[in-house]
């Protein structure tokens, strides 16, 4: 018999139940306020909206030190029947070392039986496995600087939605491309893309973030990663996150005129060296409108 998402929400919460008794002190188990309650009301009335998804982040202290490691966690509806994705990181490892964990943390947990909660062991096991990491961290860090200092990874992601018009979610979108140092562009509308570049953690980040709570009409269509010796500023196809508007026709200040000209938008791409990315986000090949 199938498992229902609503079988698979009241075991996100058992587990939930698990982990606070597990991490009590304030600081280590950080929970959106309204998060379980939003579940419990689904729950109460599987007939309305799905709540959003389950995200959480528990604070551990590893080794004799107690360096600082932080298990991020986000639980798609149908958790535990599909797998978590969860993210170890620290300020004690530098990027390679975080990717190396986070490989061998969830090499750990695709090899348990499917189905079967599986935080607690994950948190067990970053409990467990992290010391070596930080460790070779502490003792290769010139090593490891001058590597960081050669060998530079631009990550470009373009993002699409079905739309972008919302006047908080821009603001999200904004902020966390400053903050997390990010170049790009978003285009505001019908449809609505987003491209941004930097660092991959960076970008990483930038996509959780933008995510949550439940954004539904959102993919990432295409990635990129490019290595060059050096600072990653050079090959930067923006110099800043910009703001885009090509407005189609109507009032934009209607909601329903909110379409784009996609003409000038394959233009800009041009002129960025992007034109081949058209075709991945619309699925046509562009043609530049007549001028």
């Amino acid at each position: 018999m199938a498992v229902t998402v609503k079988e698979c929400l009241e075991l996100q919460l058992l587990e939930v139940e698990m982990l606070l008794s597990m991490f009590p002190k304030r600081g280590e188990f950080s929970l959106d306020a309204d998060a379980v309650p939003s579940i419990q009301r689904y729950l109460r009335n599987a007939d309305g909206a799905l709540p959003p998804q389950l995200e959480y982040r528990i604070a551990l202290d590893v080794g004799e030190a107690k360096v600082k490691v932080e298990l991020q966690v986000l639980l798609p509806h149908m958790y535990p029947q599909v797998a978590p994705q969860l993210f170890a990181r620290s300020d004690a490892l530098h990027r390679h070392q975080q990717l190396q964990l986070n490989t061998h943390l969830a090499s750990h947990i695709s090899s348990l039986d499917s189905g079967e909660l599986c935080v607690c062991e994950a948190v067990q096991w970053v409990k467990d496995n992290s010391l070596p990491f930080l460790e070779n961290h502490k003792a290769s860090s010139e090593c490891a600087s001058e590597e960081v200092r050669v060998k530079e990874m631009l990550h470009r992601m373009w993002i699409y939605s079905h739309h972008i018009y919302r006047q908080e979610l821009r603001k999200k979108i904004f902020d966390s491309a400053k903050k997390l140092n990010l170049t790009g562009f978003c285009l505001t509308g019908k449809p609505g893309v987003i491209c941004v570049e930097g660092l991959r953690e960076n970008c990483d980040e930038f996509w959780r973030v933008i995510r949550y709570p439940n954004w539904k009409h959102i993919s990432c269509k295409h990635v990129e990663d490019i290595e060059t010796e050096g600072s990653i500023d050079r090959l930067r196809l923006f110099q800043s996150f910009e703001d885009l508007q090509f407005q189609a026709h109507g009032d934009y200040g209607l909601r329903n005129d909110y379409h784009m000209d996609l003409g000038q938008f394959l233009e800009f791409l041009k002129q960025h060296q992007s034109g081949h990315i058209f075709q991945i986000l619309f699925g046509v090949e562009g043609k530049l409108s007549d001028n």
